[in-house]
C-alpha cells in the first residue's frame, strides 16, 4: 500500500508515514484531547525523532531525482482519454474492487442484522471537484439522499476541510462532522451531548502563523491557493500551470521547515500542512465508533466512502478490524485498501439511496392478512 504521508527532505519528498507511527501501543484507540499535547514518554518521542530523521537522511540517498512536479503529478493523475492499456488496467483494477452497485446485493447480504454507521469524505465524493474549492457545493439531490441517510444510519462527513465550512456546504444538522482531517469533531446540533474532540488545540496559533505566511509567498504564483481549515492548511495548485508546480511546492517548503511540528502531505491537487500527531481519518472513525458505542460491537458495520489520499487512513483502520466496508471514488485505477469502488458523486447518490431503500424494505414486518371467518 502506497504511504499516504509526505515529508519533505532537502532533495525531494519521500514516504515516511511509517516512522510517524514506531513505538509501543500503537494500537487501541487515541486518547483524544492528550493526543496533542504528548501523552509518549520522553524515551519514544526520542526514537520517534531518530527515526523520522533517519527517513529523511535515506530519501537523499535514494531520491534526490524527485522533484516536486513529479510527487505532485503522481498525486493528481490526470486522463483526457483512455488507450487500450488503460482500459484494460481499469478493467482488470474493478475486478480486485468492484463496483458497489453491481456488488449492492452481497453488500446488503453482509449488512443484514447488523447496525450500519456511514462516514464519508465531502469534495469529491458528495460534492464533484472543481476549480475553485470555495464553490464545491453540492446538489440539492444529493443534500436529499444524505439526509436520509442520516434519518436511518449514524451519518458523519469526515473531510479535510474546516468544519464549520463543510457543514454550510452541506447544511444538514443530524449529522457528526469531522474537519481538518479528523482533528475537530462535533456532534449533531440536536444532541446535548455532541462530541467535542480538537486533538490538536495548541497548534491554532501556529497554523494561523504560517497560514499568513503562505499567502504572502504564494501571491507570485498565479491560480495558487491557499485554504485555512482551522487545525490544517492546503494549499490548492489545480488551476496552478503545470510548469509551476515545481516552484510552488519549494515555495511551500521553504515556509514547512522552519515549522519541525508541522508536516506536509499530498492529496488530489493540493498540497496540505498539518500536525505532526497521529492522528488522521482513521482515528476519526475510531473516536466515533467509541463515542457512539459501538467500538467493541460484533453487529455494527462501519461504511466509509472517500476518493482521496487521507481516506485510505479510514480504509486501512476498517481492515485492521476486519470489520466494515471501504468504498473508493475513482474513475482510475489506484492502489487503495477500500473493497469496492465507485466512479463519480452521482454514483455515490445512487448507492445511497438503494442502501436507505434496501434497509427499510428489511425493516419493515410483512402485513398480517386475517382469513374471513
Amino acid at each position: 500500500m502506497t504511504n499516504q504521508d509526505v515529508v519533505v527532505s532537502e532533495m525531494g519528498i519521500v514516504a515516511a508515514g511509517a516512522a510517524l507511527t514506531v513505538g509501543p501501543g500503537a494500537g487501541g484507540l487515541f486518547a483524544c484531547r492528550s493526543a496533542a499535547a504528548g501523552g509518549m514518554s520522553s524515551m519514544r518521542q526520542t526514537y520517534l525523532d531518530l527515526a523520522v530523521a533517519a527517513a529523511a537522511a535515506r530519501s537523499a540517498a535514494s531520491c534526490s531525482a524527485t522533484t516536486w512536479a513529479d510527487a505532485m503529478r503522481a498525486s493528481s493523475p490526470t486522463r483526457s482519454s483512455r488507450s487500450a492499456a488503460d482500459v484494460d488496467e481499469f478493467t482488470a483494477w474493478v475486478r480486485k474492487h468492484p463496483s458497489a452497485l453491481s456488488k449492492f446485493e452481497e453488500i446488503a447480504g453482509a449488512s443484514k442484522g447488523k447496525k450500519i454507521v456511514m462516514f464519508m469524505d465531502y469534495d469529491g465524493t458528495l460534492s464533484p471537484i472543481v476549480a475553485d474549492p470555495d464553490t464545491a457545493y453540492m446538489s440539492d439531490a444529493m443534500r436529499s439522499a444524505v439526509r436520509e441517510v442520516a434519518k436511518t444510519f449514524p451519518t458523519a462527513i469526515v473531510s479535510g476541510r474546516c468544519r464549520d465550512k463543510v457543514r454550510n456546504f452541506v447544511g444538514l444538522s443530524d449529522l457528526y462532522y469531522a474537519g481538518s482531517h479528523g482533528m475537530d469533531i462535533k456532534g449533531p446540533s440536536s444532541n446535548p451531548e455532541s462530541v467535542l474532540c480538537q486533538p490538536a488545540s495548541e497548534f491554532l496559533p501556529m497554523i494561523d502563523e504560517v497560514y499568513k505566511t503562505l499567502v504572502e509567498k504564494t501571491k507570485s504564483t498565479p491560480g495558487a491557493k491557499v485554504e485555512n481549515n482551522k487545525f490544517c492548511l492546503s494549499v490548492h495548485f489545480r488551476c496552478v500551470d503545470e510548469k509551476r508546480w515545481n516552484a510552488l511546492g519549494e515555495q511551500v517548503k521553504a515556509v514547512i521547515k522552519e515549522y519541525p511540528k508541522l508536516k506536509l502531505t499530498q492529496g488530489r491537487k493540493v498540497l496540505e500542512i498539518r500536525p505532526s500527531i497521529k492522528w488522521d481519518k482513521g482515528k476519526a472513525l475510531e473516536f466515533l465508533l467509541e463515542s457512539l458505542g459501538f467500538a467493541n460491537c460484533s453487529d455494527v458495520l462501519p461504511v466509509y466512502i472517500g476518493d482521496d489520499r487521507t481516506d485510505e487512513d479510514a480504509f486501512k483502520v476498517l481492515r485492521k478490524r476486519g470489520q466494515g466496508l471501504g468504498i473508493l471514488v475513482s474513475k482510475c485505477p489506484k492502489e487503495t485498501n477500500a473493497s469496492y469502488s465507485l466512479q463519480d458523486p452521482t454514483e455515490v447518490m445512487e448507492f445511497l439511496l438503494r442502501l436507505v431503500e434496501w434497509k427499510r424494505k428489511s425493516s419493515s414486518s410483512p402485513l398480517m392478512i386475517r382469513p374471513r371467518v
